[in-house]
Order: C-alpha cells, then sequence, then structure tokens
C-alpha cells in the first residue's frame, strides 16, 4: 500500500455544492498542501443537475477545470431527498451566478464505481472528504465492502458528536438527515480512519458580519464570490441568532482534514444513526458527561469525533485564502 506523506493530501471530494461547499472546495484549492484529485456529486444543498454546474462554475473560479467530475445520486438510497432550496437558494449558490457550465472533465461512470476505482487503483494514497448526503459512499460500499480501508482516512461533515447536555438544541444535520440509510452503512463500516466533523462544532465556527464585510471588500474575485453567497447564507440563519452571521460546516470539515492540528478536542468510539421520529441524527454513543447511553446501542467500528476545534485558527486561514484568491492570511 503506497500512504501519502502527512503534508500531501490528496483529496476526493463528495459534494452536494451549495454555498458552504463551495467555499470549501475554493479553501482547499487555495491550500499549497491540499491536491484536490476528483470531486463526485450528489444531491442534497441542490437538485443534482445544479450541483453539478455548480462543481463546474467553481472549479473554473478556483483554476481547476480539469480534476475530474462524477456525477452520483439524485436521491437517497431509500426515501425522498429533502432539497434545501430554503437555505442556499434555488440553484444551490444564493441565486447569484445566472450562467454555470457543466464541469469540463466528466467520466464516464458514476459516482459509486468511480470512489470504488479511485480507491482499487491507489490505496492508501486518496483521503475521501464527504460534505453531502452520503448516498454516493453508501452506493459505493455495496460493490466494494472495504471501500473505507482503501482511503488513507475519511472526514465526514456529519454527525452530531456525542448526545448533547440536558436541555441542549442542535442544529439537524441535514447530511445525515437525507439519507440515513447510507450514513448508517458508512458509520457500520470496516476502515482505517473516520472523522465526524458534525454540527456539534460547525456551527460553532462562524463567519461573522465583520468577515462578510471583509469579503465584500476584498477585490478579489474568491472574496467577492463568497461574499455574494453568504448574504444568501445569513438570510437563512439570521432566524436561528437574529444576526446577519453562518456557520462554515463544511470549510471546517475541509480544514480539519489538512490541518488536524486544529481538533482541539475528541472522542473515540462507536457512532450508531438513531431517529427519535423527528430527527435523524449520527451520534457518538456516548452522553455528554461520557456516560452510556439508555439503550443497547448498535456494534461499529471506532470513529473520531471532534468536539471541539480551534475556532481562531481554523477562520483566520479559511477566510485569508478565500479573501486574497489564496494568497496571504487574513
Amino acid at each position: 500500500m503506497t500512504v501519502a506523506s502527512d503534508r500531501n493530501r490528496h483529496i476526493v471530494l463528495d459534494t452536494d455544492c451549495g454555498i458552504d461547499d463551495a467555499l470549501a472546495l475554493l479553501y482547499l484549492a487555495g491550500r499549497p498542501d491540499a491536491d484536490l484529485a476528483a470531486v463526485t456529486t450528489v444531491y442534497g444543498n441542490a437538485p443534482l443537475e445544479a450541483v453539478v454546474r455548480n462543481v463546474g462554475y467553481v472549479l473554473e473560479l478556483a483554476g481547476l477545470p480539469g480534476v475530474p467530475v462524477a456525477v452520483g445520486a439524485p436521491g437517497p438510497i431509500a426515501g425522498t431527498a429533502r432539497i434545501a432550496s430554503h437555505v442556499h437558494g434555488a440553484d444551490g449558490l444564493g441565486d447569484v451566478i445566472a450562467d454555470k457550465e457543466p464541469p469540463r472533465n466528466l467520466v464516464d461512470h458514476g459516482a459509486a464505481r468511480f470512489l470504488v476505482d479511485l480507491a482499487r487503483e491507489r490505496p492508501g494514497y486518496y483521503d475521501l472528504l464527504a460534505v453531502g448526503p452520503l448516498t454516493n459512499v453508501g452506493q459505493a460500499l455495496e460493490i466494494e465492502p472495504e471501500l473505507l480501508t482503501s482511503f488513507r482516512s475519511v472526514v465526514m461533515m456529519g454527525g452530531s458528536g456525542p448526545f448533547p447536555p440536558l436541555g441542549a438544541v442542535q442544529l439537524v444535520d441535514a447530511n445525515v438527515q437525507n439519507d440515513p440509510e447510507a450514513a448508517r452503512r458508512v458509520v457500520h463500516a470496516p476502515r482505517n480512519r473516520l472523522v465526524s466533523v458534525g454540527v456539534n462544532v460547525t456551527t460553532t465556527t462562524i463567519v461573522d458580519e465583520a468577515a462578510l464585510a471583509r469579503l465584500h471588500g476584498s477585490g478579489t474575485r474568491w472574496g467577492e464570490f463568497a461574499g455574494a453567497v453568504l448574504e444568501s447564507y445569513a438570510d437563512f440563519y439570521q432566524y436561528a441568532w437574529g444576526r446577519r452571521v453562518s456557520p462554515a460546516h463544511d470549510g471546517l470539515a475541509a480544514a480539519l482534514l489538512v490541518e488536524p492540528a486544529w481538533i482541539a478536542a475528541s472522542r473515540t468510539g462507536p457512532m450508531n444513526v438513531t431517529s427519535d421520529g423527528f430527527s435523524v441524527r449520527a451520534h457518538l454513543m456516548r452522553t455528554a458527561d461520557g456516560g452510556p447511553v439508555a439503550w443497547s446501542a448498535g456494534q461499529a467500528p471506532d470513529s473520531v469525533v471532534v468536539t471541539d476545534v480551534n475556532r481562531e485558527g481554523f477562520l483566520a486561514d479559511f477566510l485569508g485564502i478565500l479573501a486574497t484568491g489564496g494568497g496571504s492570511t487574513w
């Protein structure tokens, strides 16, 4: 097995390219230690056709038009897709870009098969970053049940951490909610390393009003794009906190893949997909104080569940790269 060096990440991005996905892609494009090797697309923040066009647009903006892109699932393994147009706009990018073309380098086969082929061709070489519903990965596991053992690591923007303290309420994790069966397959699959960057931590990394203003005034294409699409995000999140701010959900997952030192705290243990009849979540099977849950949890391999991060370090790097178009820090 060929394993890449710690400072040279070759990343396969599985994305439902909405606002935070697009900014995560640009961020990776601006990191000198990140090679965006391939992209697979999935429904979620927008319908699949719009997601594919969004990826094409953002790859052009990032200066990476040759990255291979595979078209993935238009809906979940079971049930009906919940398209987040109320959050990301009808087109997934805040409806601020008039014309978008599909990616230049579309591959001939679907995302699930493409993921399997990449993993088999170079085991231990790629890191998989999944920032949308896990449908493509769940389908790929049907083809190759040992799939995740062939990726150097898997980082997912999904999960809700341990169960929250009594009385606390978390945002819904749309990625798990959109395809619970795919999420169940992923958290139960054998793997080298699976890192859950869930809503328990992503909602604490906030792009605030001052940061948004500086992106608008950056004078760069990346910064102006980021500012424009984040206005749409703020249209939604203002009703969560009363301010025009937004979490850097997928950007944080991307950053912790390339800078794991920004993980300030984590817990390791099995995750299960659970439902209370309203929300479906992927939780570490521990309570907030570290105790066992009140029922018999299903067996699963250990996952690394992030519980705290270096917000200042992440946001300075993330916003700096977006504002300068891949140049200096914030």
